[in-house]
Parts: C-alpha cells; structure tokens; sequence
C-alpha cells in the first residue's frame, strides 16, 4: 500500500514538474537572430513579388492594346519618366518634404490634444455622456467635408491646413484611448489604489499603460485620417503661396489632363503613407506586444 501511495506522488510530482516545465517554455523569450535568408523570403520577397504583379498586370494591359488611351491608363514606363525628371529637376523631394511636413506636425497637434481629450471622456461621465457621442460622429465625417468652412474661416494658408487635419486626426485618437481605457481590467485599478496610484499618478501608472494597444490603434488611424485630411485640403485649396504638396501635385496633372503625373502623385502619396507605417507604426506596435509576451522577440 505504502509502495502504490509513494509511485502516485512520484508521478504527481513529475506531472507537475513537466507542467511547469511546458509553462516555462511557453515564457522563454527567443532572443535567436533569423537568418538573413528567412527574412528576405518572409519580409521582403512577397512585398516584391506583389509589386511586381501589378505592374505586369499594368504594363500588359498597355502592351496588349486593352486600354490603348494613355490618356486614361499612361505605361509604367511613362510614370517612372515623370518622376524621373522631376528627380532631376530637384522637384520630387520638395514635394514630399511639403506634405510630409504638415502632416507629421498636425499628427503632432492632435496628439496633444486628443490624448487628454481621450482620458478626459475616458475617465469622466458627465463629460462622456456629452462629448462621447459627437467624437463619434466627427470620426465618421468625411475629412474633405471640413475644408471649405476651414476656407472660410481661416483663408488659403497653412492654418487652414492644420485645421483640417485636426478635425480629422482628433476624434481617432481620442476615441481610441478611450477604447482601450475601457479595456483596462478593473482589477488593475483596485490594485492601483491599494498602493496609493490615484488621481494623477493612477492615470500616468496604471491607466495609460494598461490602456496602451488601444491607444497605439488610435494613433495609427489617427495618422491615416491627417494623412487623408491633408490630400483632401491639398487638392481643393490650391494657392501659390502654400507652396506644391502631393495633393496639389495630384490636382495639377488633373488640371493639365495629364494622367503619368497623375499616377506619378498616387504613387508617392501611397509610398509615403507606407513608409510612415513601416517607420514609426509598426515598430510601436510590435513594442506594445512584445512587451505584453504577445509578440516573441526572433
């Protein structure tokens, strides 16, 4: 009897220890570097291939005859000859510069107003019964909307153009770290208070880490909706002294008919809101993560 007591803890002893062996490796941070080959065909290759489908799929449809107008459909060959030459002429850079610029300094506005907005809505009931439902509906007004009265208001100049993009990029943000406030387990905070995090220092400790991933989704719509914001105010508010964006340079192929600098502005408004994601978004957000043993660190 003894003998059969003394084999069931050995093997309750060795349930366990394997149990907690598997949990182990289930927290055990791979720290391994990939192979340079492995990345190049998880993160780079498919990225190419895509790209490279779609100009064949482009470059046929011209070849073949199936849109034969280059003024509807110009060749990828007559798009890389327009940015070429505005690369040459030292133009290209500008453009960029001009849009990316106010952008990223309206992004920055909002976030110093729709953060404390957020936490405000967040954390106040009164304020949230009253303001909670029109962030909600300024989220879904399309940007473009807000730039004749911006027109009216403020004139042709940059003010009017960091409106638009705060009325844009406002209500995301702070909609967003609402989101993820409301996402904070209780617990958290009853922990908070029994060690004294309340009131300011409960908010900066224990809320706005805990509140971080939604916060993070905010901000990256945030910037998307200033990105489109500013298109929109580009393209209708066009005057000489607020200088060539991407947007304006996308109304001017239209003006002029002229479809490669068309696409040729497509293209860099697309390249630059990728790059921007790839650059400051998604490395934020694979922090949050990884912080959170969401995300193994390879």
């Amino acid at each position: 009897m003894a003998s059969t007591e003394t084999t069931a803890r050995d093997k309750d002893g060795g349930d366990l220890a394997g149990l907690e062996a598997g949990l182990d490796a289930l927290e055990t941070v791979q720290t391994g570097r990939k192979p340079l080959r492995r990345t190049f065909v998880e993160k780079i290759l498919p990225p190419v291939v895509a790209i490279a489908l779609v100009l064949a799929v482009w470059q046929a449809l011209v070849s073949f005859g199936i849109v034969d107008d280059p003024t509807k459909l110009p060749s990828p060959g007559a798009v890389w000859g327009v940015l070429r030459e505005a690369w040459l002429q030292g133009e290209l850079l500008g453009y960029i510069w001009t849009s990316v610029s106010r952008g990223l300094l309206g992004f920055f506005f909002a976030l110093l107003i729709g953060t404390p907005l957020g936490l405000l809505v967040a954390r106040v009931k009164f304020v949230r019964a009253a303001i909670g439902p029109i962030l909600s509906g300024l989220q879904s007004l399309p940007s473009v909307a807000w730039v004749p009265p911006a027109v009216i208001w403020l004139g042709l100049n940059n003010q009017m153009m960091y409106a638009v993009i705060l009325l844009g990029a406002v209500p995301s943000i702070a909609n967003g770290l609402v989101s993820g406030v409301d996402q904070v387990p209780p617990l958290f905070l009853r922990a908070g208070r029994t060690l004294g995090a309340t009131g300011l220092k409960g908010t900066w400790h224990i809320v706005l880490p805990a509140a971080l991933p939604g916060y993070v989704a905010g901000l990256k719509q945030g910037w998307a909706f200033s990105w489109r914001s500013l298109m929109a105010a580009e393209i209708i508010a066009s005057f000489p002294d607020l200088g060539v964006g991407l947007g304006q340079l996308l109304e001017n192929g239209r003006n002029a008919s002229d479809m490669a600098m068309v696409f040729e502005a497509i293209l860099l408004i697309l390249t630059v809101g990728i790059a921007i994601d790839l650059l400051i978004f998604s490395p934020l957000e694979r922090w949050v993560l990884r912080s959170r043993g969401l995300l193994v660190k390879g």
